[in-house]
């Protein structure tokens, strides 16, 4: 007899917001499965996480970078940018697995395709990307900062 994914044991500590993430999910009805969500990326939420926390990190950043607090800036914007990618991995993962969990519900097989390592790693490959431009943003706002304590001759 299988079992569903649901009946095997899970952490705790993160049992809790899978479950709030799947409960926010639409509800399927029981008629047929459709597998196309699998097949393919979301692009409207690489394009969310593209965009969002690169504008929402460089303006938390920017108080503290005024400040000379360059560092903290980059902790505060980083921070951003890497719990939104984790937040977004979580949301994938929700929504391939309760997808997944359908098709074995309707007796059948389906696999993501791309794997979903490939789907996690494209977020986070953003966020990266997204930190090194943090990080370059912020010493040229740096270098700017000691150039200005400069007397002009001296430049």
């Amino acid at each position: 007899m299988l079992t569903s994914a649901w009946s095997v044991s899970r952490n705790p500590v993160t049992d809790w917001f899978t479950r709030l993430v799947i409960a926010a999910l639409p509800r399927c009805d029981n008629g047929a499965v459709d597998a196309s969500p699998l097949i393919g990326l979301n692009w409207f939420w690489i394009g969310i996480m593209a965009t969002v926390p690169l504008i929402l990190g460089h303006i938390l950043a920017y108080p503290f970078w005024r400040t000379n607090q360059v560092i903290f800036g980059n902790v505060v914007g980083t921070g951003v940018m890497f719990s939104s990618a984790f937040a977004m991995i979580l949301r994938e993962h929700a929504v391939m697995d309760r997808l997944v969990q359908r098709c074995l519900d309707a007796g059948k097989t389906c696999w993501p395709e791309p794997a979903a390592f490939t789907r996690y790693a494209i977020y986070a490959f953003i966020a990266l990307i997204e930190v090194f431009i943090l990080f370059s943003l912020s010493l040229r706002m740096e270098e700017r900062q000691r150039s200005r304590d400069y007397a002009p001759e001296w430049r």
